[in-house]
């Protein structure tokens, strides 16, 4: 009997957030409002930390490829999550290198250039911190232009791994997708063919580019408290730790979800239990970035406050 690739002539049914009817809307407008405040928010950090020349520093610039991740992030996901919530069909096309293979390969390259950035600000503070002498020298403009485009290029490629791995596989059984988006470990319980590379790749690839950045950012920031608690003033004391919080606190969000839905194998995936951790690192987390950068950073503060008054003066002018 002939085996036929449904998958790959019909495409992929992604069940979504919810099968019930009646959430569809309110699931609609939910997740619109916080796509276009998590748009909005990141376009502003990087405008204002374009606009203000005090925040030329390589922590800010770091910060605005960040919330330009965060933009590219998010967008790969929502807008077609939003689009099914309002279709009956749901379908998602699998001809190799075209919808959910390109979904699938940007949401891993977005995702890993996140946590590479997330590392070399862990990074920046340390420097900044520990050795702040060695500072302007160590974060020249030339290195940190690196370690940006580094972050990026190897994000890229792992991502294009996983794609081009995935493209060779057949998927000749059900074709449906317990998700809202093409993920690796959904398409890889759906083959019919050996997934052992793919497995491997997703498990010993996949945690090595997301715990090495996390455990250089505990690293550093292990130096970065010990170096905190040897300041004689508790205002001085205070005055770093508050640098750091704001950092710390997107850190715990990114990691905490990211680490809880993938460091472990994919025979004991389950997309039920981890759809509502998987909605927060990949539509919450996003959002919340700019208000948390933001509401505890003075400087940012600032900035964002002179960028929202030039534009109503110029908006006044017409």
């Amino acid at each position: 009997m002939e085996t036929k690739n449904y998958s790959s002539e019909s495409g992929f049914v992604l069940l979504g957030i919810s099968s019930s009817p009646q959430l569809q809307k309110p699931l609609f407008a939910i997740f619109l409002i916080m796509y276009l405040v998590t748009v909005v928010g990141n376009v502003l950090i990087i405008l204002a930390i374009q606009s203000d020349s005090r925040l030329h520093t390589p922590m800010y610039f770091f910060l605005s490829n960040l919330s330009f991740t965060d933009i590219c992030f998010t967008t790969v996901i929502v807008p077609n999550m939003l689009a099914n919530l309002l279709s009956e069909t749901k379908v998602i096309s699998f001809v190799p290198f075209a919808q959910c293979l390109t979904q699938m390969c940007f949401f891993v390259a977005f995702g890993i250039t996140d946590s590479f950035l997330l590392a070399v600000m862990a990074v920046d503070r340390y420097t900044a911190i520990c050795n702040p002498l060695l500072y302007s020298m160590t974060m020249s403009p030339r290195r940190y232009l690196l370690l940006v485009m580094v972050s990026w290029v190897l994000s890229h490629l792992h991502s294009l791994t996983h794609m081009i791995l995935m493209a060779r596989l057949s998927f000749c059984g059900p074709n449906v997708i317990h998700h809202f988006f093409c993920d690796v470990q959904p398409l890889l319980t759906l083959s019919c063919s050996d997934t052992s590379i793919n497995e491997l790749l997703a498990f010993t690839e996949g945690s090595f580019v997301i715990m090495s950045p996390f455990a250089l950012i505990t690293v550093s920031y292990i130096f970065i408290t010990h170096a905190v608690l040897r300041v004689r003033s508790e205002r001085g004391r205070y005055k770093v730790f508050s640098t750091c919080r704001s950092y710390l606190i997107v850190v715990a969000l990114f990691y905490g979800t990211i680490i809880f839905v993938y460091i472990h194998p994919s025979s004991t995936y389950s997309v039920t239990k981890d759809h509502v951790v998987t909605v927060i690192y990949t539509v919450v987390t996003p959002m919340l970035n700019p208000f948390i950068y933001s509401l505890r950073n003075k400087d940012m503060k600032q900035a964002l406050k002179k960028l929202l008054r030039r534009k109503n003066s110029d908006s006044n002018v017409f």
